[in-house]
């Protein structure tokens, strides 16, 4: 067989000549039309049926899917796909980095999937606005940097997010956290505190927002606020799912999470939950707590739960002039507790640390660790081991006692 590329790009190229695109394509169409050129170029060239099946499923992809990304992201077990340009692309599997031998045909190929993965979510992206955020349909979040800003071509990031989201009891199948914590959380959110869930990049901090939710009485009225859709909160009826919007070249203004959380407030809600709080949103996110909006939860990058407060701090600063003092103040009235994640050097998640938000005191933000990991060592297979040991009891339990889990 001469070379697969030379050949698959041959095959493509007559079929698109064929296609009519001036009437709608069906899927069925295009496959029909794949299989009959592949069948008259057996004719002359040897292929055995692997190849017509590979090529047939190579085809199909380039013209109707998203080329050999489709591959990727029919595959389970990655859960990132980074495209440095068209011809270097690598691949996250259990925590592990890969390369891959794949390239995409032409830059040009790669930014036509680019443009039609943004397309979907109403965004766009070019050299004026060469950065956007955006999704896949299965919910799998999109980062895109374009020229001028990339200068080794277009990149394109994808994290992938199983299909069915994990459940607080598979975490526990997965010894992310132990049963007595779990019990613990379900009584923190059910009571309603305020809970930050901080952690590094791919530490699981969505993942586990969407195991805690599940908590949250079905009763109760969830509004969600994301840049770009990813939570998967399931089984609650009354759902409210907003996500901002850029600005784009027909006119529309940018909606921002700012925008959102103060629609939100305006809704009724029960509950708001924000998938990332990354920036001036930070202080209104704080006003959310403050004003009766019991049980929210959000998500934020750092490296510890002080880290996290102090972020907080910066990112409030970036949105308005105010003493230092104040906003130590205010965070501290408003949030409840702090979940601390990581990823370990054996690449497995963990909850390490809860801390408690205990009020303002002396100029500073009184906290109080009330469980904490503590490593072990290894197992047979170089896994960590190690547990969540409670370091101290919970001090605020008011939210408790009006829920009437004062006993627990």
């Amino acid at each position: 067989m001469n070379s697969y590329k030379a050949v698959r790009q041959r095959l493509k190229t007559q079929i698109m000549e064929s296609l009519d695109f001036s009437t709608d394509i069906i899927d069925e169409t295009v496959q029909s039309m794949i299989q009959e050129k592949i069948f008259q170029y057996s004719k002359q060239h040897y292929l055995s049926m692997s190849d017509r099946d590979k090529l047939t499923k190579d085809l199909f992809h380039s013209i109707r899917r998203l080329d050999l990304l489709e591959e990727y992201l029919q595959n389970p077990e990655i859960t990132e796909i980074m495209i440095n340009g068209p011809d270097h692309i690598f691949i996250e599997k259990q925590g592990k980095l890969f390369p891959c031998q794949e390239v995409f045909e032409s830059k040009e190929k790669l930014m036509d999937i680019i443009q039609q993965i943004v397309a979907r979510c109403n965004r766009v992206v070019n050299e004026a606005s060469p950065i956007v955020d955006a999704r896949l349909e299965d919910g799998s979040r999109v980062h895109v940097v374009l020229s001028p800003v990339a200068l080794n071509g277009p990149i394109l990031t994808i994290r992938r997010f199983p299909e069915k989201p994990f459940t607080m009891e598979e975490l526990l199948q997965k010894d992310f956290l132990s049963q007595e914590v779990a019990d613990f959380l379900k009584n923190m959110v059910i009571a309603g505190y305020n809970i930050l869930i901080s952690g590094g990049t791919g530490s699981g901090k969505t993942t586990f927002l969407n195991a805690l939710s599940q908590y949250i009485p079905c009763v109760e009225r969830i509004i969600t606020i994301e840049d770009s859709a990813e939570l998967q909160i399931l089984d609650k009826e009354n759902l409210v799912r907003m996500e901002t919007r850029n600005a784009n070249v027909e006119g529309c203004i940018p909606i921002s999470i700012r925008d959102l959380i103060r629609a939100a407030l305006r809704m009724r809600p029960d509950r708001i939950i924000i998938g990332e709080v990354r920036g001036k949103e930070a202080l209104d996110l704080i006003q959310a707590f403050n004003t009766g909006h019991d049980g929210s939860l959000s998500t934020g990058h750092a490296n510890s739960a002080k880290d996290m407060l102090l972020r907080l701090e910066t990112m409030i600063l970036m949105g308005i002039e105010m003493p230092l003092a104040a906003i130590r103040a205010q965070i501290a009235m408003g949030v409840d507790m702090i979940i601390q994640i990581g990823r370990l050097r054996d690449t497995s998640r963990r909850l390490l640390e809860i801390v408690e938000v205990c009020g303002y005191k002396e100029e500073t933000i009184q906290t109080r660790v009330l469980y904490q990991f503590q490593e072990s060592g290894t197992d047979l297979h170089g896994r960590i081991t190690g547990q969540l040991l409670k370091v101290n009891d919970l001090q605020n339990r008011t939210k408790l006692k009006a829920a009437g889990l004062e006993d627990v």
